[in-house]
């Protein structure tokens, strides 16, 4: 049995985010020793882990619930968890786009200011009140 700190020095998410959990109903609620503190499993270290690592590649909490489900079914076919990870894939993706094209849109803005210059000619104040002097939507 691990106590709750234990958990959170081997898994490294910290206790208030593994109290989270349990709440979200990602974690059983844990057992309590008779000091009522809570005692974990070795199952709970693996849930935990896989809840972290998940989080991590930036599933939200809702696709780690339908995620931690579809694994009390080993026999099942896994095409749900499949759609899952390609939904999240596009999703990144997207938002590497999105980066890509705010990345340029930066550079652009960034790239007038040259040299010493006062706010009052400063192009990056004249272009976030401005939308029209950007290039592209972002």
């Amino acid at each position: 049995m691990l106590s709750i700190g234990d958990l959170s020095k081997r898994t490294g998410v910290k206790v208030p985010t593994i109290r989270y959990y349990e709440q979200m109903g990602l974690l059983a609620a844990a057992e309590r020793s008779e000091g009522n503190q809570r005692r974990y499993e070795r199952q709970d270290l693996e849930r935990l882990a896989f809840i972290r690592h998940a989080r991590d590649l930036g599933l939200d909490i809702s696709a780690i619930r339908e995620l931690i489900a579809l694994s009390q079914h080993p026999h099942q076919p896994c095409g749900n968890a499949d759609r899952i990870a390609a939904d999240h894939l596009k999703s990144v993706r997207d938002k590497i786009e999105k980066l890509k094209k705010l990345e340029q849109e930066l550079a652009r803005i960034v790239s007038h200011c040259v040299g010493d210059h006062a706010i009052e000619d400063c192009y990056v104040i004249r272009s976030l009140s401005d939308h029209g002097l950007c290039d592209s939507e972002h």
